[in-house]
């Protein structure tokens, strides 16, 4: 039995803390060594133009997938531009986005038609394909899931700038996208809590009691967030 999946991209931030463009639309383009040495400003500008933009990426991997629709919910001010990127895309379909991005990932749910639906950040690039087919296998099995890698640093509980105590680390996950859920379940999830600021679809569910489960992840899957995070980017794309 064919089970069909959907991905929703939320893209509907501003990038205030990226700089005056939108961090989707930046290209990711490495440091190439020429000649012994380090390309040149004219030779950096080219790679510019060849370049592919960070929400490229992130949909390539999901187009390589075995998710049958991509559904971007993105900000209107770059609505144009993503019709543009992506108008050989056949699996992606472009909606406008919310004022947050649990309203962005409500509207696209109300466009989706499946039985499982992965939500992912539109600025997490580095996500593999391999890992976006592992999180759909696992779904069908347990409902609800989060990719997140282990936290390996130590973590500091702090109040007014005095340690509080030291955290066990070894029960702490950093959260990752992809989500995958039961598209009913999430869907439920949304219309109870209509209206609220959550920042991941898996804490909706653990505020409403349900089980989420954790997918082992990769530290390459970075989140862009500052012009330091594309040049992180670069570099794993080069070794890749």
């Amino acid at each position: 039995m064919h089970f069909k999946v959907n991905a929703i991209i939320p893209a509907g931030g501003t990038s205030s803390r990226f700089g005056n463009k939108n961090k989707l639309l930046e290209k990711i383009q490495g440091k190439e060594v020429i000649n012994g040495g380090e390309a040149s400003d004219a030779d950096i500008e080219n790679r510019a133009n060849i370049g592919k933009e960070v929400i490229k990426y992130t949909v390539e991997a999901f187009e390589a997938s075995d998710v049958d629709e991509i559904i971007i919910c993105a900000n209107k001010t770059i609505i144009d531009e993503l019709n543009k990127i992506f108008k050989d895309s056949p699996k992606v379909k472009i909606i406008e986005g919310g004022q947050t991005r649990q309203a962005s990932v409500y509207n696209g749910l109300h466009v989706c038609e499946c039985d499982y639906v992965l939500i992912h950040d539109g600025a997490r690039p580095m996500i593999s394909t391999e890992l976006i087919n592992r999180a759909i296998e696992m779904v069908k099995e347990k409902k609800a899931l989060t990719v997140a890698t282990k936290t390996i640093d130590t973590i500091k509980e702090v109040v007014d700038g005095k340690i509080i105590r030291t955290i066990d680390r070894s029960k702490l996950y950093n959260t990752q996208t992809p989500q995958a859920f039961e598209y009913k379940l999430i869907k439920e999830a949304h219309e109870k809590l209509y209206g609220q600021n959550f920042t991941d679809d898996a804490g909706m569910l653990e505020e409403l009691g349900e089980t989420v489960y954790i997918l082992d992840g990769s530290y390459k899957n970075i989140k862009i967030t500052t012009q330091n995070d594309i040049d992180i980017a670069a570099i794993y794309l080069e070794k890749k």
